[in-house]
């Protein structure tokens, strides 16, 4: 049988041991420590840049409409003139495409659209275009990756892209020779002209 001082010491025992727990508690300690890490994001630079010549670094500018630009003006000839046509006639004209200095990738460049002119024998001229080395001679014995044909001036068929690269320390990339060919069918109206506008676009590749 357990006395009332029985109880008291039990008690006191207990109470002892919530103490003791209490105490335990406090007394314990944690340490925590951190990093941190940060980045800068900056965009490169991206652009393609044409000439008729493809003589000289000034004769290289910039030739988007979308963007307010003039289109370049080609020069098509070897051996016909392109302004006193005749059916089976062929005309041709050069047109050389870079990534300019800013550049900071790679590129595929591709024939992407042809836009036509309402003088009246665009349905009569058919046209190719080949990417060739930026030194050979765009004429009937130019060959190269075809980047697009047309059976007309109003349509275009996508065949092929060519790689484009970057220059290195503020330099421009090497350039590629585009050479335009236009037939005449015989279907092609006296007198009558045609006008057409080829898109060419670069589009950037990972490094």
């Amino acid at each position: 049988m357990v006395t009332k001082d029985g109880n008291r010491k039990i008690l006191a025992v207990l109470a002892g041991g919530l103490v003791l727990g209490v105490g335990v508690a406090v007394t314990l300690a944690a340490w925590n420590d951190s990093e941190f890490a940060t980045g800068t994001f900056t965009a490169g630079s991206f652009n393609l840049e044409g000439s008729t010549t493809g003589d000289t670094d000034a004769a290289y500018s910039d030739h988007n409409v979308d963007d307010g630009d003039a289109a370049a003006s080609l020069v098509f000839e070897l051996p016909e003139v392109a302004s006193a046509m005749s059916p089976g006639d062929v005309v041709y004209a050069p047109f050389w495409v870079r990534l300019d200095e800013t550049t900071t990738n790679d590129a595929t460049l591709a024939a992407t659209g042809i836009t036509s002119g309402t003088g009246g024998n665009e349905a009569n001229l058919s046209y190719s275009v080949q990417a060739i080395a930026a030194d050979a001679t765009c004429d009937a014995t130019a060959a190269g990756t075809v980047l697009a044909t047309g059976a007309d001036l109003t349509a275009q068929t996508a065949a092929g892209s060519v790689a484009l690269t970057q220059g290195a320390a503020d330099a421009a990339g090497t350039a590629v020779q585009l050479c335009i060919a236009v037939t005449a069918d015989d279907a092609i109206v006296q007198g009558a002209s045609a006008t057409a506008t080829w898109e060419f676009t670069a589009t950037s590749t990972a490094d």
